[in-house]
C-alpha cells in the first residue's frame, strides 16, 4: 500500500493564510478531491474544514487500523517534525510525507527505526503529487 491509497489525509502544519505552503498544501488535496483534515494547534478551521488540534486529536485516533489508512503530510518546521513523526508512529500512521524543508535531520533513520514509510528530501506534493497518485493507481 502506498501513500495515495489511504481513505484519509491529514496535513500537520496546514495555515489558514493564503501565502503559506501549509496552505497551499492543504489545498491541493481539496483540488484534488481527497478527504483531508488540517492539523492545527490554535485555528479552530481552515478552508472551511474542521482543524484537528493535533494528530491524537482526529476522529478515531484510538483505532490503530483507521490511523494506518491515514497518510499525513508534514508542513512544520524541522524542530517540529520529529515529535510529529513520533506521534504519527504511535497512533499506527504507516505514509507521511514530508514536504520540502520540514524534514528532521535524522527523518530516514527515525522513520525506519519505527516503521513508517516516508517521502521527503526535497519532493513536493505541488509537483509530484499527481504523478505518484497515477503511478500509485496502477499498482
Amino acid at each position: 500500500m502506498g501513500f495515495f491509497a489511504s481513505t484519509r489525509y491529514a496535513v500537520v502544519g496546514a495555515s489558514a493564510n493564503k501565502t503559506k505552503f501549509g496552505n497551499r498544501v492543504l489545498c491541493w488535496y481539496m483540488e484534488h478531491g481527497l478527504p483531508v483534515v488540517p492539523v492545527n494547534p490554535v485555528a479552530r478551521e481552515i478552508e472551511g474544514l474542521p482543524c484537528a488540534k493535533s494528530l491524537s486529536d482526529l476522529e478515531g485516533a484510538s483505532d490503530r487500523t483507521r490511523m494506518g489508512a491515514t497518510s499525513v503530510s508534514v508542513v512544520t518546521p524541522p524542530s517540529a517534525s520529529e515529535a510529529v513523526l513520533r506521534e504519527a508512529a504511535e497512533l499506527g500512521v504507516q505514509h507521511m510525507w514530508f514536504q520540502p524543508g520540514s524534514e528532521p535531520p535524522n527523518m530516514t533513520a527515525l522513520a525506519k527505526e519505527l516503521g513508517v514509510q516516508v517521502i521527503g528530501n526535497g519532493a513536493c506534493i505541488l509537483k509530484e503529487g499527481q504523478s505518484l497518485r497515477k503511478q500509485q493507481a496502477v499498482l
